[in-house]
Order: C-alpha cells, then sequence, then structure tokens
C-alpha cells in the first residue's frame, strides 16, 4: 500500500478565516467556519473518503439475543467472486476484548451471543454488494438460550459473562437512617432506552501502513482513547495505530463505537489493502450504545412546611450485555438521587447490572436525566399532597453555594438554582389558543388528527436539573495544544475533536481575544498530536479551551518582550485589540503584524483541573469537579381523550458561568430541550424479549422541527466558576436532563395523572373530563 492511497484518504481541513471579520473574540457569535461546506454538502465525512485499491467490508451480526455458537462456517463465503478475506475472534491477535474501564466485550463473538445484533464475523470484499451477500452466507449454528431482559431478574440469573451480572453497586449513606418526616410520598418510576440517533450512521476507514500498523479514518470522539484500544485489541503497539478524525456529524454520546473501528483494521491488516465501512441505518441502531434504561423507587420524608427531611431511593440501570460507561452512569445517577436541593438524610442504593438487552452506554446527561424525571416526580407529589404550588415546594429547598450534596461534597462553584427557579416562574405565560378551526393545528396531533377542542386541557410543569463538568471519580483531565503564528495566521493544534459542540470556533475566538489576530485557523485532530481526551460533559471548552489560552498567553508574552524591553516596561502594560499593539500611555503604537517581523512564534501548553477523588463503599468523596443547573418551565396540551400532548413552550434559564458565543450557546441550549422532548414523548428503542424492534426511523420516532415547541431561554446567569477557564460552564447536557422532566410535569397537570414513565405513553395521558 503506498502512502498516496494514505495522503486520499486524509480529509482536508474544516476550519479556516473567519466568516464575519468584523466579530471576532470571546464573547463574539462567530459562526462556525464549516458551516458553509455543511449547508453546501461538501463536508468531509468518514462515508465520503476513498482510498486507492478500495476494498468494502461488512459484518455478520447476531439475529438472536441469547445463543450459544455451535459452529461458523465461512467456507461458502470465501468461495464468492471477489471476497477477499473472512474474520472472526479468533483472528483477533491481541487482548481479543474491550471496554471503557472493564475489558468485557469481544471484537467478535465466540462462544455466546450475549444481545442482539453482536458481531459474529466480518468480510472484506471488492464490491459493498458482494460483501454484504458473502456476510450473509457465513453458516452460523446457534443454540438458542433463554435471554435475561428484566434488570430485576439480573441478580439471581445465571451469570451472563464470566464476570457475572452486577457491574457496580453504590450504596450511598448520608445522614440518620432512623430519620422521618411528617409527609412521605413513594413512586416507582421507569425510563426508556433513548438511542443517540446520529444522523449521519457509522463509516470509516482503515488504511494499512509500510510498518505493519494500520490508520483508522473514523468520526471518533475520543481519538486517544480509540488509538489504544484499537492497539491492545489488534496486538500492535500504540504508534503503529494512528486514529485520524474525519468530519463529525454530531454527538450526543459515544459517536464512533469501536466495534465499527476494530473489524476495519483487522481487515486492512489482513488484506494488506484499505478497507472502508459504512453501517446501515439498521446495523447502526444495532451497534451503538444506547441511554440506560432505568428502574427507579422513591420514597420523599418532608416536614409540615414542605421542607425535605430525608429522601431513600434504588435505581436500577440495565447496562445491556456489556459494562461500557455504567459504572460512570451509575455513579452520576446515585450522587444527584436527590436533584438540587438540601437533603439532611438520603440512602440511595444503585446497581448496574448486565442483561441480554442492547448495550447501554454514553449518551449526553447519563445517569442525570433518569433521576431528574423520578425525583421531579416526587416534588410534584409532595407539592400536591402540602397543596402547595409546585415551584413554592421547590423554591423551599432549592441548593445554594455551600450546601453539601448526598456525597459529602461541599457546593464550591456558582449554584444559583432559586434564581433560575424564579426566572421562569415569572416568565409570562403563552396565551391560550383560541377554539376556532383556523387553529386547529394547535391541537395535539395536528389538523388531521383526532383531537377534539374541547378535549385539550393545558397543563404547566417545572423541573430542577443538575450535571456535573468534565470526568468524575478520579479520572485524570488533562489537555495539550500548541498554537503557532506565522505570515500572519495563527494556527491550533489540538486533539480536542469538534463534534458540533463548537470547540474549534471557541479555539479560534480565544486566539483572536488573546493576540488580536484575526486569521485562526484549527487544525485537523489525530493522534500524532497530543492527547486532549474525549468530547463529553463540556470537557472541551474547560479544558481543551484552558490549554489553547494558555499557549496563546505564551505567544502573546514572546510577541511583547522584545517591545517592552526596548521601551523599558513590562509587558502588562501593552495591550494588543484589532491586530494592534499599544502601551498604556500611547507611546508605542504598532501592529501584529509588523512586532512579527517575518518570526515564528509557537507555544505548547496544558490544562488539568483540581483532581477528584471515587465514591466510597458509603457513596462519599469528591468526586465532581463542578456542578452546572438549569430550571425548565413546561407548558403542554394534552387531549385527555386520546393521550396525545402537544409541547406548547418551553422556558429555561440556565446556569452557564460565562456566555462564550451568544449564537452558539443558544443554539446548544434549543438542541438540548429538542432532544428532551423527544426522550419525554417520542424516543423509545423497544425491545421483545431482547430483540430490537423497528430500527430505522420509521420505529423510532425523532422529533421533527413540527414537533419542536417554542423555546424562550428567559436567563442565562453569567456567575463565573472562579476555578474554569474563561469561568464558563457546559451548556447542552443539562437542558436534556430537565426537559423530559417538565414535560412529565406539565402532563400531570393537565391530566391528574402520575405519569410515572418516559416517554409517556397516550394511555398515560388520558383523563376524565373534570380532571
Amino acid at each position: 500500500m503506498s502512502n498516496d492511497a494514505a495522503t486520499t484518504a486524509t480529509p482536508p481541513a474544516v476550519d479556516g478565516p473567519p466568516q464575519e471579520p468584523a466579530a471576532h473574540g470571546i464573547g463574539a457569535s462567530l459562526p462556525q467556519a464549516d458551516a458553509r461546506a455543511k449547508t453546501e454538502g461538501t463536508f468531509p465525512y468518514a462515508s465520503d473518503l476513498w482510498a486507492e485499491g478500495l476494498l468494502w467490508a461488512a459484518v455478520l451480526r447476531s439475529p438472536h439475543a441469547h445463543a450459544r455458537i455451535v459452529s461458523v462456517d465461512a467456507s461458502a463465503a470465501l468461495e464468492m467472486p471477489g471476497v477477499r478475506a473472512v474474520v472472526t475472534q479468533q483472528d483477533i491477535p491481541g487482548d481479543g476484548a474491550y471496554g471503557k474501564r472493564i475489558a468485557d466485550r469481544p471484537v467478535f463473538a465466540t462462544d455466546v451471543v450475549r444481545h442482539h445484533g453482536e458481531a459474529i464475523a466480518a468480510v472484506a470484499a471488492d464490491h459493498p454488494d458482494t460483501a454484504r451477500l458473502a456476510a450473509a452466507a457465513i453458516a452460523v449454528e446457534y443454540e438458542p438460550l433463554e435471554p435475561v431482559t428484566d434488570p430485576e431478574q439480573a441478580f439471581a440469573a445465571e451469570p451472563l459473562h464470566p464476570d457475572g451480572n452486577l457491574i457496580r453497586h453504590i450504596p450511598l449513606q448520608y445522614g440518620d437512617p432512623e430519620a422521618v418526616g411528617e409527609v412521605i410520598v413513594e413512586g416507582l418510576y421507569r425510563i426508556g432506552r433513548q438511542d443517540p440517533a446520529p444522523i449521519g450512521a457509522e463509516a470509516g476507514l482503515a488504511v494499512p501502513r509500510p510498518d505493519g500498523g494500520v490508520e483508522l479514518y473514523v468520526a471518533s470522539t475520543d481519538p486517544h482513547g480509540d488509538r489504544d484500544l484499537a492497539a491492545a485489541c489488534l496486538g500492535l503497539e500504540q504508534d503503529r495505530v494512528k486514529i485520524v478524525v474525519t468530519g463529525v456529524p454530531g454527538a450526543t454520546g459515544d459517536r464512533e463505537d469501536p466495534g465499527f473501528q476494530l473489524p476495519l483494521g483487522l481487515l486492512a491488516l489482513k488484506t494488506g489493502c484499505p478497507v472502508k465501512l459504512t453501517a446501515t441505518r439498521e446495523e447502526s441502531f444495532l451497534g451503538h450504545a444506547h441511554r440506560h434504561p432505568t428502574l427507579l423507587r422513591y420514597r420523599h420524608h418532608a416536614d409540615a412546611e414542605g421542607r425535605l427531611v430525608k429522601v431513600e431511593a434504588q435505581l436500577l440501570l440495565d447496562a445491556g450485555a456489556y459494562a461500557d460507561s455504567s459504572s460512570e452512569s451509575l455513579a452520576a445517577a446515585v450522587a444527584f438521587a436527590c436533584g438540587p436541593y438540601v437533603v439532611p438524610h438520603a440512602f440511595v442504593e444503585g446497581w448496574a447490572v448486565r442483561t441480554n438487552n442492547p448495550p447501554s452506554g454514553h449518551v449526553r446527561g447519563e445517569g442525570a436525566m433518569q433521576v431528574c424525571a423520578a425525583y421531579e416526580a416526587q416534588m410534584d407529589k409532595l407539592a400536591a399532597k402540602l397543596g402547595l404550588e409546585p415551584h413554592e415546594v421547590r423554591l423551599r429547598n432549592v441548593l445554594a453555594t455551600g450546601d453539601i450534596l448526598p456525597t459529602g461534597q461541599t457546593v464550591t462553584c456558582p449554584a444559583p438554582v432559586a434564581e433560575l427557579l424564579r426566572a421562569v416562574r415569572d416568565y409570562p405565560l403563552p396565551p391560550l389558543p383560541r377554539d376556532t378551526p383556523e387553529d386547529g393545528w394547535l391541537l395535539p396531533g395536528g389538523i388531521e388528527g383526532a383531537g377534539e377542542p374541547g378535549a385539550v386541557r393545558r397543563g404547566v410543569g417545572y423541573a430542577l436539573g443538575m450535571v456535573h463538568m468534565l470526568g468524575a471519580e478520579g479520572t485524570d483531565e488533562v489537555s495539550t495544544a500548541t498554537v503557532k503564528v506565522q505570515d500572519g495566521v495563527a494556527t491550533v493544534i489540538c486533539a480536542a475533536v469538534e463534534t458540533g459542540q463548537g470547540f474549534a470556533t471557541l479555539a479560534r475566538q480565544i486566539v483572536q481575544e488573546t493576540l488580536g489576530i484575526e486569521d485562526v485557523r484549527v487544525a485537523p485532530v489525530d493522534t500524532d498530536q497530543p492527547p486532549a481526551g474525549p468530547a463529553a460533559h463540556g470537557r472541551h471548552t474547560w479544558v481543551s479551551g484552558g490549554a489553547v489560552e494558555r499557549a496563546a498567553k505564551m505567544v502573546r508574552t514572546q510577541l511583547l518582550q522584545p517591545l517592552a524591553h526596548k521601551f523599558g516596561m513590562s509587558t502588562e502594560l501593552l495591550q494588543i485589540a484589532d491586530g494592534k499593539i499599544t502601551s498604556y500611555d500611547g507611546v508605542l503604537s504598532t501592529t501584529v503584524t509588523e512586532a512579527m517581523d517575518g518570526k515564528e512564534l509557537w507555544a505548547t501548553a496544558q490544562c488539568r483541573p483540581h483532581p477528584t477523588e471515587p465514591l466510597d463503599e458509603s457513596g462519599q468523596g469528591d468526586a465532581f469537579v463542578g456542578l452546572a443547573f438549569c430550571a425548565v418551565r413546561a407548558v403542554v396540551d394534552v387531549d385527555i381523550e386520546i393521550g396525545s400532548v402537544r409541547v406548547v413552550e418551553m422556558a429555561v434559564a440556565q446556569d452557564v458561568g460565562r456566555v462564550l458565543n451568544p449564537a452558539q450557546l443558544t443554539a446548544r441550549i434549543e438542541a438540548g430541550v429538542t432532544q428532551g422532548v423527544g426522550a419525554a414523548l417520542t424516543e423509545n428503542l423497544r425491545t421483545a424479549r431482547g430483540l430490537l424492534r423497528h430500527p430505522d426511523f420509521t420505529g423510532y420516532a425523532l422529533p421533527t422541527s413540527l414537533d419542536a415547541p417554542d423555546i424562550h431561554i428567559v436567563k442565562l446567569v453569567e456567575e463565573r466558576d472562579v476555578v474554569a477557564p474563561f469561568g464558563a460552564k457546559p451548556a447542552s447536557a443539562v437542558p436534556v436532563v430537565t426537559s423530559p422532566a417538565a414535560i412529565a410535569s406539565a402532563v400531570r397537570a393537565a391530566t391528574g395523572r402520575p405519569v410515572n414513565r418516559l416517554p409517556i405513553r397516550p394511555q398515560a395521558a388520558v383523563a376524565t373530563p373534570n380532571a
């Protein structure tokens, strides 16, 4: 394989000069540099890549949720014209298993199939149709086994994995177990299986290297993590595996599951040719991880004034067949099980267990979203029992800076929860629709629906949510960035992947603000660069943005020191703005270009936030770097005869620390709310005995533009977190966490029904006309 092929496969840079020269720096609504390319269809996604001598891959997947593999016969596939290779687990030279913290998942199933769609073998052929036909021709003899699909049954079931069925158990204990409140409310809640549902299905290209290694061109959100994992599974040293990040078509979780990458690398090594795979929509649903379905039992104790005394909860997360990120998700669920409220006594038990259901993993707001829906339902029940307004019982209990979480960690970051709640409470309610045929489209179900105006009831609901920032429980958060300046152009080199969260735009703004250089470019990402970590929990705004800022400041010092020395002043007395360098007294005035005088300046810097610690055997510990909060008021119209729901309006107030890019921030919040609408009303990846039903966008209903409500961002609280670069907080996860709970609260208000399941089923929204 020549180097020319690898060059052909390399995606072009997706970042470049600003589109609007007048707007730059922190606080400006700088447009994303890739917006035009995405609009025109020229953005380089992995499915667009090509290389000379390309072969196509297809993966054979199990039709069973649980089965013993008796035999695998690939002879018929290998005899087909155009087929170049078939690989199974027997061809894996390395460790043969992978995972986030626990390496428990084989690249290909060997003795036992543990979930529907698990990979059995992969084929490389000279045409995609040939590859798929060859995969289908592989004869596999299965002995079907009874699947374990109820996570409650997993405790007593036979072990589904050599590591057993229990992945993690956290028994959080805080306060006095004998404490009892005057008022007690209980509830049982179920949260469904939400899919990340990327618009672009997984794709990738593997190119063998002359040194016996391989290059993987994939839409990875954690390139160095994926490289290390691939090297271990393929039996290669890390420096012989290179990940090149292609354009990522948005990510709300683990964008590129390693289960798609590893067969590609293995086939490329075996054939000596570049190999490409483009997943079908069904394969995408079968292959990647989903939000954890969760069963939650709650008991809230309060005094006669509505102030919380004790919260008791049991949380059961269905991890599916393998561990993935279930340990982290469980930690977030347990830690935030009481919500952004002051709780003197808390006793929460959480479990994550293996089943034969589809694998669960990292999806935006994991763990926190599930418990938010449950604890907010409990707050509604408490308000009803005490005869209080839902917002009033919340205000009497809200968390503030200096309070202590049930994990024993003190909230040291800004926590303006009461201010957020008051902002959405006081925002004017939308007018009621007129009862006229012209406004029929406003009915739940739309103009062609079965709804009648007389059966429609309006409900208003509230929810408060919280998420943690960065990794947790001792995760070493670090990112490295390099800033180079030459010939009036600044280049940022950082392995932080742009997943749609706006990091590439933010990096440009930081350099513009610090160096006064308008033309800033962000280099494509690969693993030849130092690690920056995964794109999750707002990491890159904080950690990678902090590294870019430090590197830019170092370059600024290199630029200003000669001038300061020449004029006998310190660099602190010089400022850069709009491409000009001036002194405080006006004696010095020159341009950045003139000061550079043809030189190349560069600097590399790291950012590493303060460390955290794992939760101990009682669920105690300083496990989180920081927290972000959100309040949402939902207004819904419900047809109480047929159970259809229309979300009329979502009012959002959010704790953002500092607004870095107003337009980008607005887009992130609106997108998070819309994803929350899907989780509340339509998105549920259904299974029958572990088998996915309708793994496509016909059976899995995403909210469309017609389903998106009016979203009003009524307040952004800019109280800067002093330990965060720029003082900013992550923006998109917390509205995803909070919105489903607010919608469920509004449906409860409209119908009088308990609404204890997400997504909300029509039968749960049907009520008597007098409700």
